[in-house]
């Protein structure tokens, strides 16, 4: 990910965020079948590892899950907000038309090596604190212990877990840091402005120190 460093972001607390707000993650891989992608969701244990592990699963008839159990390195992307910046909201525009649109956006990339977990008490686990996650705030929250035994049990033999200590991280974090101060107000001001909810997501992290 091409990261100018008025952009970068190397805080390691500001990554394992945004990783634990981003719901449905992308796992890529490159094996013996080509280049791989899946959404999943993810957990973060951040206390795991230099930098955290991830954990998760996703479907025995993904062959996906080979490749993790290979060896080989992968690609996990946490992407965020993002929203179009229109020239118009520069104000610097009206002395120096020399300007065209961009994009502000915010990304974590992760890489690490997948160690593949088939026992059903630690899939079990992982299905559980994943469940519990999403659950969280609902007037009657789903638990795992609401489903039969026998159903869970056929359930876990369908899945492949995993678990990817994270060896590198990488964040952009474009908010507009290269514009002058009046024009990053004016974007955002005018993402603020906006009728889309992302647009005005963004203008809130803008907003943030």
């Amino acid at each position: 990910m091409y990261t100018p460093s008025a952009f970068r972001d190397d805080d390691l607390q500001s990554l394992h965020a945004h990783i634990g707000n981003t719901r449905l993650a992308v796992l890529i891989t490159h094996g013996e079948q080509g280049l791989q992608a899946t959404h999943v969701p993810l957990l973060l244990d951040p206390q795991s590892g230099e930098k955290g592990t991830l954990y998760g699963h996703m479907a025995r008839g993904n062959k996906q899950w080979r490749d993790l159990e290979s060896g080989a390195e992968v690609l996990l992307v946490f992407p965020g907000a993002d929203a179009y910046v229109s020239p118009g909201f520069y104000p610097s525009k009206a002395q120096d038309p020399r300007t065209v649109p961009t994009w502000n956006y915010v990304a974590v990339h992760a890489w690490g090596i997948p160690e593949v977990i088939h026992d059903a008490e630690p899939l079990l686990a992982i299905v559980r604190r994943l469940s519990d996650r999403h659950e969280q705030g609902r007037e009657r929250p789903w638990s795992v212990d609401d489903a039969p035994a026998d159903y869970l049990d056929g359930m876990l033999k369908a899945i492949v877990g995993f678990a990817i200590p994270i060896e590198r991280l990488q964040c952009n974090r474009k908010l507009s840091q290269n514009r002058s101060a009046i024009d990053r107000e004016g974007v955002r001001s005018g993402l603020a402005a906006s009728a889309d909810p992302l647009d005005n997501h963004l203008a809130a992290l803008m907003q943030q120190p």
